[in-house]
């Protein structure tokens, strides 16, 4: 899936969007299905969620690790804060920081952050993509680590629970 992904925001004949995300997304269902399918009980159902959930944090990855090889500096015209809660009881709120930027070029126009990253009338450094495959970031303030490591743990609890859950290999009493 990292290798699909990685293609798709990088390669220089890249798909386009639909097939990119026609693909990745049928061969993320497949795989959930398949797993589903070859392991017993309820660890199958929650092998599944891990394997999917998994798959999904790997093209997040990837999309964090993507190249963003123009830099521009841009002016910020307005910050537009957004609530959101999460559904639940208890529910955790997060705020989201749209920037409405003035770049040379007109793009990138917007660029949302988990912090304000300058006031209004602010100068900012933001790595894009030309093509615009990748959404644009602060520079420098990418890492695909973190949705890596969760990738790689959920992996290893799907990979578990198949070993220990797997239809495959048990002999009929």
């Amino acid at each position: 899936m990292y290798a699909w992904s990685a293609w798709c925001f990088g390669g220089a004949s890249s798909p386009s969007t639909t097939v990119a995300v026609s693909v990745g997304g049928a061969a993320v269902l497949a795989a959930g299905v398949a797993y589903f399918l070859l392991v017993d009980g309820v660890m199958g159902f929650f092998g599944a969620l891990a394997l999917v959930g998994a798959l999904l944090l790997t093209v997040a990855a990837a999309d964090r690790a993507a190249t963003r090889e123009a830099v521009a500096g841009c002016v910020v015209v307005k910050v537009r804060e957004e609530e959101q809660s999460s559904v639940g009881e208890g529910g955790a709120t997060r705020v989201l920081y749209h920037h409405t930027l003035r770049c040379p070029g007109g793009y990138p126009s917007t660029l949302t952050e988990d912090h304000r990253a300058a006031p209004d009338g602010g100068e900012v450094r933001v790595a894009y993509d030309p093509r615009r495959r990748v959404a644009p970031a602060l520079e420098g303030s990418t890492s695909p680590w973190p949705q890596a490591v969760l990738a790689v743990i959920l992996l290893a609890a799907a990979t578990a629970g198949a070993r220990r859950f797997s239809r495959w290999g048990r002999r009929a009493p």
